[in-house]
């Protein structure tokens, strides 16, 4: 599996000869690309629809759609997506299985919504896991697993459920503050999630979410993880394997 990072909270993910594209918003400081420059995804994945997730999902409109009911609704009629998930979308709790890669939906602790002339219910806000093998109760030890926890909170779920049941090996999470988790909070997202890998994101975007992520990194290793901690630089590959 390769991720990539185009700042912000939009991810690159590469699973066998699957592409998806994670919130795309390409106005950001950390990346030099427009959407033109990138190659049409196999899959776009909205975790939720604020403008600085979504604002640039119409420029891969002829990608398959994964996102809530409602916010694929959204997308169909503002940025003429035609297709979703097995002809809808999906919702927390639920897994798809998008080319070579499995995808499962969990909550985000956020809010959610559009800005526009219309009132749009676009659903729960949500993060993804996403893993080259079928999540089940048995662990497997050859297969990589990505967790893109969206907007969020710290919540208990990434150490009840998303950690030992779902069994991520790295995971992208918030450190921006103000609208989601600070440094030290996520540094307690690592531990609970026991990833081997964990990268910064939402973070340098806009005034109020300013952070060093080597804050973080003194975070995560004020919890005891063994996680390392990867600033990635915007648009550089990282490969992950088991």
């Amino acid at each position: 599996m390769q991720v990539t990072w185009h700042g912000h909270s939009t991810w690159h993910v590469t699973v066998g000869e699957t592409d998806l594209l994670i919130d795309p918003f390409f106005d950001n400081p950390k990346t030099d690309l427009e959407p033109a420059d990138l190659e049409t995804p196999d899959y776009v994945l909205l975790t939720h629809g604020h403008a600085d997730h979504i604002a640039d999902a119409g420029a891969f409109s002829d990608a398959t759609l994964v996102a809530t009911p409602e916010l694929v609704s959204y997308a169909e009629d503002e940025f003429g997506f035609e297709d979703a998930v097995g002809g809808m979308g999906m919702n927390i709790g639920g897994t798809v299985e998008c080319g070579d890669a499995y995808v499962t939906m969990h909550r985000a602790d956020h809010t959610n919504g559009v800005m526009t002339d219309y009132e749009y219910d676009v659903g729960m806000p949500g993060g993804f896991i996403i893993s080259d093998t079928t999540p089940t109760q048995v662990s497997d030890e050859e297969s990589t697993t990505f967790y893109h926890a969206g907007d969020t909170g710290l919540m208990t779920e990434m150490r009840d459920v998303i950690g030992p049941h779902l069994e991520p090996d790295a995971a992208a999470l918030p450190i921006g503050d103000h609208f989601t988790m600070g440094p030290w909070q996520a540094a307690i997202a690592v531990d609970w999630l026991d990833i081997d890998h964990a990268f910064p994101q939402h973070y340098d975007t806009f005034p109020p979410i300013e952070q060093d992520p080597e804050d973080f990194a003194s975070e995560v290793a004020a919890t005891g993880s063994d996680a390392e901690v990867h600033a990635l630089e915007a648009d550089e590959p990282f490969e992950l394997n088991p």
